[in-house]
C-alpha cells in the first residue's frame, strides 16, 4: 500500500513534467514516427455516427441505433446489457431497484456511478443501496438516441461518484416534424418452488416532434404507459415453534440449499407495477447557441398485496398465518405483510451551449424532486386483508438540485477546459403507525430521519496535442463536501437526535496519455485518484431490527469518505474486419464504505462501516467484427477477469483475503447482429458471470433464493421492416431458461413482441 500511495501522490509532479515535455516536443521536431494523422478517440464497442458525449479516458463505450435495434429492451436500462464488464441489477421488467455495476462494483453500490440524461443528473445520492438506483424511468427506451459509458474516474470533469463509472443517455432531438409510437407486450411463464404462473405486461410509448422551417424553435413530446406483474421476489420460511397445537397442513417446500434450512410456506413481493410518463423537450437554436428545456412528470404505482401461500389444510384452504402442524412437527409462520407504494417524481432542467468570447461554453441546471412518495404496509397478513393495523411512510421534502458548467478553448497545442459543478441532496422521511393501513387512518408518529448533503467542485483539464499521434490530458479537481441538518426524531425518544455538521475538502488528480504508435495501433494509459463522500442515507438513515425496534447503531454519522487510486492501460488494433482491444485495470480503495453484519458486544448488527482497504485488478478482452464470417454479420464479444480482494478489515478479520461479495471472477457479454435480407434482421446475445461469494467472509456460495448465483443467459430477436414506417419484432430473453439469483430471482424465459411506427 505504501508503494502505491507514493506512486499516486506523484501524479501532480508527473502531470507538470509531461506538460513541460509536451510543450518542448511541440516546438522541436525530434520524433519521426510512422503516423501523421489526427489522433482518434479511444472508443470500443461503439457506434460511429455521433461523437461520444463523455470524455473517453479509460475504457469508453458508445452504443447507438445498430446495437439498440438488436436488443430486447422493455426498459431503458436494457439497452446497455451487453456492454463490456458491465451489468445492471434488474430482476424483472419494471424493477424500480435496477443498480448499474462497472467491473468490480457491488450490485448495491448505487452511489459509485454517475448517470446523466441529456446532461441532467438522475443519480439518486440520497443513499447507497439497491433502494437508491438512478431514475431510469425519466426516459423510455424508444426515446434514446445514444448510450455512452465510461469506466472509472479518469477525467477531472466528473465528481468522485464516478469511481465506478459514468453513464450518459442522449435522447432524440426534435430535428424534424414527425409522429411515432411503440407498442410492446411481454410474457413470462415462471416456475419456482410452489409457484407456477405466467406473468404478463405491456407498454405504449408515443409522441410527436415539431420543428420550425425558418425559425429557431423545436419541440418534442411523448407519453409512455407501462404495466407489468413481476415474479415473486421473496419466499417466506417457517420457524420451529414451541407450541404443541396447530393446523395440520401440506404443501410446504423444502430446499436443502437455502441459507436457513427451514420449509418455505409462501411466495411474496410479486410487484404489480404501473407507470405513466409525460415528457416535453423544447429547443431554441440561434447564433451558434442552443437552449434546451426538459420537463418530465413520472408516476408509479407499485402493488405487492398478493402473497401466495403454499400451505393447505384438510379442506384445501390456503393458510397464511398462525402455527401449523407438518407431519407432527409444529412451525410458526412469519409475517406476510401487504404493501403498496405511490410515487410522483418530476425532473425539470435547463441547458445552454454555445460560443462566448472564443470559449465553447455549456451549462446544465436541473431539479429532481418527489412530489409524492407514500408507502402503505400492513402488520401481517390478517391485518392486511382486514385493513387492520399497519404503517404509513411519506417523504417530504426530498430531491436534489444539480448544476454543471464548463468552458473549453484551444491555445496552440493546449485544449483547456475549466468547469464547476454543484449539487444539493435533501431527504426527510416520516413513518407513522396506523389503525387502518390502506387509508393510513389514525396516524401515530413513529420516526423521522432527515439529512442534507452538498458537493461543490472546480476542475481544470488540459488536453495537450503533443503530436498528431500523441495527446496527454492532465486534470485536477477540487471538491468541498458538506453534510448537515442530520437528525432522527423518534416517538420513544425524549427529544430528537441532531448530528453535527461536517465539511471536508479534497483534491484529486487525473492523467491520461494516448498514442497512435503505429498504423492501426492505439494505446492509452490513464491514472487517477477519486474521493467518494458518504450519502445522507449512509450517515443518518438507520434501520429497524427484526422485531420492529429502531437500532441506534445501524448507521454512522462519522463515516469516512472512500478514496481510490486507479489505473487503466488499453491497447487496440484495427484489422480489416475486426477491432481488438485489451484492457488492464487497477483500483485500490481506502475506507471502502459498505453495509455488513458483525458482532458488537455480542449482538449482531448491520450498518454502513468503513473497510480499511479493498483492491481490484483485472483484464478485459474486447473483440468487434464486421462482415467477418458472413456478409452482414457483426459480432461484439468481451470477456473479463476480475480479482477484487478485501486486504484489510479489522471490523471483520475473517473477510481479509476474500473475494468481495457479488463480484464474479469471470464475466462475458456478447451480441451478434445479422442482416438476413433487406427487411429481416436477426440478433442474439449472451450474458455470463461465474458464481460469486455471497458475504464478506466468503462462507456463503449457492444457487438458490438468498444467494448471488452463477448466470448464463442467452437472448434472441427477429425483426421485420414491413415498410419505411413500420417494424415488427419478436424476441426471447433467457431462452435457455436459466434460473439465476441476485439474492432475489432474475427473470426466467421471457417473450417480447414489439411494433414500432413513425411518420
Amino acid at each position: 500500500m505504501q508503494l502505491t500511495s507514493i506512486y499516486f501522490k506523484q501524479l501532480g509532479l508527473i502531470s507538470f513534467s509531461l506538460f513541460t515535455l509536451s510543450s518542448a516536443l511541440a516546438d522541436e521536431p525530434l520524433l519521426q514516427l510512422a503516423i501523421n494523422s489526427t489522433i482518434e478517440e479511444m472508443i470500443v464497442v461503439g457506434q460511429k455516427e455521433a461523437p461520444i458525449t463523455l470524455e473517453p479516458r479509460g475504457l469508453a463505450v458508445s452504443l447507438g441505433e445498430e446495437q439498440f435495434a438488436a436488443t430486447n429492451a422493455a426498459n431503458v436500462e436494457d439497452l446497455m446489457k451487453y456492454a463490456p464488464n458491465f451489468f445492471v441489477r434488474k430482476r424483472y421488467i419494471g424493477d424500480a431497484n435496477a443498480v448499474p455495476g462497472f467491473r468490480g462494483t457491488h450490485s448495491t453500490q448505487s452511489a459509485r456511478s454517475l448517470v446523466l440524461v441529456d446532461g441532467f443528473v438522475v443519480s439518486n445520492y440520497l443513499g447507497n443501496s439497491f433502494g437508491f438506483p438512478p431514475k431510469w424511468g425519466i426516459v423510455g427506451p424508444g426515446e434514446v438516441q445514444q448510450f455512452d459509458i465510461v469506466y472509472g474516474p479518469y477525467s477531472a470533469r466528473y465528481a468522485g461518484n464516478s469511481m465506478g463509472g459514468v453513464v450518459s443517455i442522449t435522447t432524440r432531438a426534435p430535428e424534424k416534424n414527425e409522429a411515432f409510437l411503440s407498442l410492446q407486450g411481454f410474457s413470462q411463464p415462471y416456475q419456482q418452488y410452489g409457484t407456477d404462473e405466467t406473468y404478463k405486461g405491456y407498454s405504449f410509448e408515443g409522441g410527436f416532434a415539431l420543428k420550425q422551417d425558418d425559425g429557431p424553435l423545436s419541440v418534442r413530446g411523448s407519453y409512455r404507459h407501462f404495466e407489468n406483474k413481476g415474479q415473486p421476489m421473496s419466499w417466506s420460511q417457517l420457524t420451529a415453534s414451541k407450541k404443541t397445537t396447530g393446523v395440520a397442513v401440506t404443501g410446504a417446500v423444502n430446499d436443502k440449499n437455502l441459507i436457513t434450512q427451514t420449509p418455505i410456506f409462501a411466495a411474496a413481493s410479486s410487484d404489480d407495477n404501473r407507470q405513466d410518463q409525460l415528457r416535453l423537450r423544447g429547443d431554441l437554436d440561434f447564433d451558434n447557441w442552443n437552449l434546451q428545456a426538459l420537463l418530465v412528470y413520472w408516476t408509479t404505482d407499485s402493488d405487492t398485496t398478493n402473497p401466495t401461500s403454499y400451505l393447505r389444510d384438510a379442506n384445501d384452504n390456503a393458510i397464511y398465518s398462525g402455527t401449523v402442524n407438518i407431519n407432527g412437527k409444529y412451525w410458526d409462520t412469519s409475517a406476510l405483510n401487504l404493501s403498496f407504494t405511490e410515487r410522483t417524481e418530476i425532473l425539470a432542467g435547463l441547458s445552454a451551449k454555445g460560443e462566448l468570447a472564443s470559449w465553447n461554453v455549456s451549462a446544465n441546471l436541473s431539479h429532481f424532486w418527489f412530489a409524492k412518495a407514500e408507502t402503505f404496509t400492513s402488520n401481517g397478513y390478517t391485518n392486511g386483508i382486514n385493513n387492520g393495523a399497519g404503517t404509513f411512510t411519506e417523504v417530504d421534502p426530498s430531491g436534489w438540485w444539480t448544476l454543471d458548467a464548463k468552458a473549453t478553448r484551444e491555445f496552440g497545442i493546449h485544449e483547456i477546459t475549466l468547469g464547476l459543478s454543484s449539487n444539493r441532496y435533501e431527504t426527510d422521511s416520516i413513518s407513522y403507525s396506523t389503525s387502518a393501513w390502506r387509508e393510513a387512518a389514525n396516524q401515530k408518529f413513529s420516526i423521522e430521519p432527515a439529512g442534507k448533503s452538498s458537493l461543490s467542485g472546480f476542475f481544470v483539464e488540459d488536453e495537450i496535442h503533443v503530436r498528431d499521434h500523441i495527446s496527454v490530458t492532465a486534470g485536477v479537481r477540487l471538491e468541498q463536501w458538506k453534510a448537515f441538518d442530520g437528525s432522527i426524531n423518534q416517538a420513544t425518544a425524549v427529544a430528537p437526535n441532531y448530528y453535527d455538521s461536517r465539511k471536508e475538502t479534497d483534491t484529486n488528480l487525473s492523467l491520461s496519455s494516448q498514442w497512435n504508435f503505429a498504423e492501426k495501433w492505439l494505446a492509452q494509459l490513464s491514472l487517477a485518484t477519486a474521493t467518494r463522500f458518504p450519502t445522507v442515507g449512509e450517515l443518518f438513515q438507520g434501520k429497524f431490527d427484526s422485531v420492529g425496534v429502531f437500532d441506534p447503531k445501524s448507521f454512522d454519522p462519522n463515516l469516512r469518505p472512500e478514496k481510490s487510486q486507479d489505473a487503466n492501460f488499453i491497447l487496440r488494433h484495427e484489422f480489416s474486419k475486426a477491432r481488438v482491444t485489451g484492457s488492464v485495470f487497477y483500483q485500490d480503495v481506502d475506507d471502502f464504505i459498505f453495509s455488513f453484519e458483525r458482532l458488537d458486544a455480542g449482538v449482531k448488527r448491520t450498518s454502513f462501516m468503513n473497510i480499511d482497504r479493498v483492491r481490484q485488478t483485472g483484464v478485459e478482452l474486447i473483440v468487434e467484427t464486421y462482415d467477418w464470417l458472413a456478409q452482414g454479420l457483426s459480432v461484439d464479444f468481451n470477456i473479463a477477469y476480475i480479482d477484487d480482494k478485501i486486504l484489510k478489515n479489522p471490523l471483520l478479520v475473517e473477510s481479509e483475503g476474500k473475494q468481495f461479495p457479488r463480484i464474479p471472477y469471470w464475466r462475458i457479454n456478447s451480441q451478434a447482429r445479422y442482416q438476413l435480407a433487406d427487411a429481416w434482421r436477426l440478433s442474439g446475445g449472451v450474458r455470463y458471470n461465474s458464481r460469486p461469494n455471497n458475504n464478506l467472509e466468503a462462507t456463503q456460495r449457492g444457487d438458490t433464493f438468498g444467494y448471488a448465483s452463477e448466470q448464463l443467459i442467452a437472448d434472441v430477436r427477429l425483426s421485420w421492416q414491413a415498410n419505411e414506417s413500420t417494424e415488427l419484432s419478436f424476441g426471447v430473453d433467457n431462452i435457455n431458461n436459466d434460473k439465476a439469483w441476485a439474492f432475489h430471482p432474475f427473470n426466467q424465459r421471457t417473450y417480447l413482441m414489439e411494433l414500432k411506427w413513425k411518420q
